[in-house]
């Protein structure tokens, strides 16, 4: 890509192993080539269909920095080597699997970096992604970028991501009295006779409100048989939705009746969640409540009960919690995470860089799009304090850098000039992942890229890490390959 997204300075690189297993399954059937056969002019040869059967990619290389590592713009997250026509058929395959993966890996990692690294971020895009796959993508690749866990069983299932959700608002409103509660008896947790959670639950709701100031007929009775419905069902893994009528007269102290009712039996509540209105300063009420609670009926753990939020959260949204101050613990995002509404394509581009062993040059008015020749090593360079301050692309055959060696540089937008850096550590990026039509390279697990991607962003300096106005991360080249670009340059 020529430009890091959502105007910060890095992107995260993902969509690697899907890439991989579609070069490893890449082949046209039968069916595929008499279709090409029906649209394509009858003019053209039938040895040309008779080629088209027998392509694969046995004769396809590819080397890539580690699936969930920090990228920059204008380095080469893949190369690809193999012949013409195979490699030239594969640009929009492997871009279509590496730009929105990337893409919504760095916006989830954008909102980890502003949520901090103790919230709670669960990822509940699903009914407003770009169809089932774009769904399915958001969920697996919010995960590599930093959220803990998704609302799409699906995902969870095909990918192993822990799986979360809460009650919905039409669940609730879907009871009008604690008379449509059946069953409504729950046994306590240490054994013994059934109890009617319902009636238990009317007797605390009226302790409750007395505690809170609050009239008993304001709060709602569908609401409260809601949640003692689902109490009596998940009584370990009782939450209430709060705000389908009134958080304060009405969500609040149901939900503290219905959780002391269970306390009484030996169970725990495990949350709450907010969708609608001032999230920051409900989410305080809603903490002082539960502690006025904790504190009058002598229940220790109920001032600590999680408090979820979620309605169209944003960057935005999480920079407001933090400058206001909140009582948040968990927060769900869905659509400003998975449609990426600030930057919808990362632009990730394909070029050809060498022919049959010659550096080939894409010459243009605008100096960015100039392409870089030649098949390259990707270095990162090192300070001392351990962060990266520089990445570096040399011809293939160079020798590799040194840590502790001067290095005279050309940095890409500075071309003109030579600069000398001093790296305390050299990494080489580029990994060989697929040669001979098979993945060469052990692939990690999810959480295992998950890890190493909020270790590559760790890593970072927090001029570069912050996500507004960052210092822009140079990239440059060997003198070697600065002046094959030159001589290719003059030569065209």
């Amino acid at each position: 890509f020529r430009r890091p997204p959502f105007r910060g300075s890095f992107a995260l690189g993902a969509g690697l192993a899907e890439g991989l297993r579609g070069l490893r399954a890449f082949r046209f059937s039968a069916a595929d080539v008499a279709y090409l056969r029906s649209v394509l002019p009858s003019t053209i040869d039938e040895a040309f269909f008779d080629y088209l059967a027998t392509l694969d990619a046995s004769e396809v290389t590819v080397t890539a920095i580690p699936e969930g590592s920090v990228v920059f713009a204008r380095v080469p997250f893949l190369q690809v080597k193999g012949p013409l026509l195979v490699v030239q058929l594969l640009e929009t395959t492997l871009l279509c699997l590496v730009n929105y993966a990337s893409l919504v890996a760095t916006n989830a990692a954008r909102f980890r970096l502003l949520a901090g690294p103790d919230m709670k971020l669960i990822e509940m895009g699903l009914r407003r992604a770009q169809g089932p796959d774009g769904a399915l993508s958001a969920s697996k690749y919010s995960y590599i970028g930093g959220f803990d866990c998704t609302s799409n069983i699906l995902a969870g299932k095909l990918y192993g991501i822990p799986v979360r959700g809460t009650i919905a608002h039409s669940f609730i409103m879907s009871f009008r009295c604690l008379e449509e509660v059946q069953p409504r008896e729950l046994p306590p947790r240490a054994g013994g006779d059934p109890v009617d959670l319902a009636g238990l639950a009317v007797s605390w709701l009226q302790r409750v409100c007395d505690l809170l100031q609050t009239p008993p007929a304001k709060a709602n009775q569908g609401e409260l048989a809601a949640f003692v419905s689902y109490a009596v069902t998940f009584p370990c893994d009782f939450q209430g939705l709060l705000d389908t009528y009134c958080v304060r007269r009405s969500g609040l102290p149901n939900f503290c009746a219905v959780a002391l009712a269970l306390h009484q039996l030996g169970y725990q509540a495990i949350g709450v969640r907010l969708d609608s209105g001032d999230l920051a300063q409900q989410s305080k009420e809603i903490r002082g409540v539960f502690q006025a609670c904790a504190a009058h009926f002598q229940v220790p753990w109920f001032g600590t009960i999680p408090i979820a939020v979620s309605n169209d959260i944003s960057e935005q949204s999480l920079e407001e919690f933090r400058r206001e101050g909140s009582e948040i613990d968990m927060i769900g995002i869905g659509t400003n995470l998975v449609t990426c509404p600030l930057q919808p394509s990362l632009g990730c581009v394909y070029k050809l860089v060498e022919v049959n062993g010659s550096p080939c040059l894409k010459l243009t008015e605008d100096e960015e799009k100039m392409t870089i020749p030649g098949m390259k090593t990707i270095y990162r360079l090192y300070d001392a304090a351990g962060h990266p301050f520089m990445d570096l692309m040399a011809l293939e055959e160079e020798p590799s850098p040194s840590a502790g060696q001067e290095l005279g540089i050309r940095v890409l937008g500075q071309l003109g000039e030579t600069t000398k850096v001093i790296p305390t550590t050299v990494e080489p990026l580029h990994r060989t992942y697929f040669r001979d039509g098979q993945v060469c390279e052990p692939l990690p697990s999810l959480p295992e890229v998950r890890t190493h991607a909020q270790v590559s962003l760790n890593l970072l300096s927090p001029a570069h890490r912050r996500l507004h106005e960052p210092q822009p991360y140079p990239v440059a080249v060997t003198e070697r390959l600065h002046q094959l670009f030159l001589e290719l340059r003059q030569g065209s």
